[in-house]
């Protein structure tokens, strides 16, 4: 599986309320996309409470089946209207470790994001299996309806993503982004 995320950061003044037409306009369009298994339509809002964010953002997080799902998506129609609506992004991938969802996965509200350096000095396979359990960890106490640990190896980094039914404990922790649901596509979930 392959975890991917582009990110668009939106002035302070923009109008949010452009972007969550487009989630319900656009978001159910994904619904049964072959070759993914979900799709987060993810928001931040600047000064907001609940996500502690400094700035607007419109962050889509997806986890592919297989590479081929991304490749048709990225050089599709969709993904073409977007780039010109909002410009190319750069399109973030991250090979999955652990992609897991819990059935109640349609409850999820907020999501939190975290990507982190790997060290020149740690060791792939222990970071690996520590992560995998993590985010397995994350589905069995209820923590999370998603979990997600995945890293890629051109800049060395790992993500944790966690889709949520409940707004974050520590939204402002340092490198944490954590956003808003605006519609989840879940082709591969009954």
């Amino acid at each position: 599986m392959i975890a991917m995320q582009y990110n668009f950061p939106l002035p302070a003044d923009y109008d949010m309320a452009i972007i969550d037409r487009r989630i319900r306009e656009k978001g159910p369009l994904l619904d049964n996309l072959p070759g993914l298994k979900f799709k987060a339509y993810l928001t931040a809002r600047k000064g907001d409470a609940v996500t502690g964010s400094r700035q607007n953002f419109y962050s889509p997080f997806y986890v592919w089946q297989q590479e081929e799902g991304l490749s048709d998506f990225v050089c599709g129609p969709g993904f073409l209207a977007l780039t010109e609506n909002f410009g190319r992004p750069q399109v973030n991938t991250w090979i999955a470790w652990h992609a897991e969802t819990s059935a109640d996965i349609r409850s999820a509200k907020f999501a939190t994001r975290e990507v982190v350096a790997i060290d020149a000095e740690t060791s792939l396979a222990d970071l690996r299996a520590k992560e995998a359990e993590a985010a397995a960890q994350a589905i069995s106490d209820s923590e999370a309806l998603a979990s997600v640990a995945a890293f890629e190896p051109t800049h060395w980094t790992l993500v944790r993503f966690r889709l949520l039914a409940e707004p974050p404990k520590d939204p402002a922790r340092p490198g944490l982004q954590a956003y808003d649901v605006g519609h989840l596509s879940l082709p591969g979930i009954a």
